[in-house]
């Protein structure tokens, strides 16, 4: 990693948070020094006061860069860029290329992610003995219907927005981890988020970040 930044960023959130991931990620693609301080569930700090009077909503990710604090994970990432690396193609600099990433990051937090969470928790962080595996598959259902969306999208690109990654890929990638990493629900066929995810798959700031063993 770069330390021309000085390792002057720090990162609040468990490693095992998906808006936390994604800014791990993208600071790996940015090649940026920092050091990360675990907050949230069982580690909380979250909802002491020092945390709240940086991130008044009690959630991680909050980044820390000298003495400006920024919350969001998808602000987080487009500020890395922008302060950072400017002119890398991770957050394009042409309206239009920067609006289609700007979308699919919306789109994310807006769309995917309330219909990912309750997969997630019913397979992942719920007990076998208490989880309702109809309702469960309800919830899938609806989840997969938004990763048609992505599929139809990814028909004609190599990358979400076209041909190259970019933090949209970043912050849908993190979700589609976990799509393709819970067990025990019916999922349909689609080829083209397949192709899709097993590219992000190799990427080392995937490897590092994203593949670790979900929790």
């Amino acid at each position: 990693m770069s330390n021309d930044n000085q390792s002057q960023i720090t990162i609040w959130g468990r490693a095992n948070s998906v808006n936390v991931q994604k800014v791990l990620w993208c600071l790996y693609e940015l090649e940026l020094a920092y050091q990360r301080i675990d907050a949230g569930m069982a580690f909380g700090k979250n909802h002491e006061p020092e945390y709240l009077a940086m991130n008044p909503n009690g959630r991680v990710p909050t980044l820390v860069d000298g003495d400006f604090v920024l919350w969001e994970s998808n602000s987080i990432m487009r500020y890395l860029v922008l302060a950072y690396r400017p002119q890398s193609p991770l957050y394009p600099k042409d309206p239009k290329g920067r609006a289609s990433v700007d979308r699919w990051l919306d789109w994310t937090l807006s769309t995917l992610q309330p219909v990912d969470r309750p997969v997630f928790w019913a397979l992942v962080r719920t007990p076998l003995a208490q989880r309702d595996m109809v309702a469960i598959q309800k919830d899938a259902d609806a989840e997969a219907a938004q990763w048609r969306v992505v599929e139809l999208y990814l028909k004609t690109r190599r990358f979400i927005t076209g041909d190259e990654f970019t933090l949209a890929d970043i912050a849908l990638g993190a979700y589609a981890r976990r799509w393709f990493g819970v067990e025990g629900i019916a999922k349909p066929s689609l080829p083209h988020l397949e192709r899709w995810f097993g590219e992000l798959a190799s990427r080392p700031g995937f490897v590092r970040h994203i593949a670790p063993p979900m929790s």
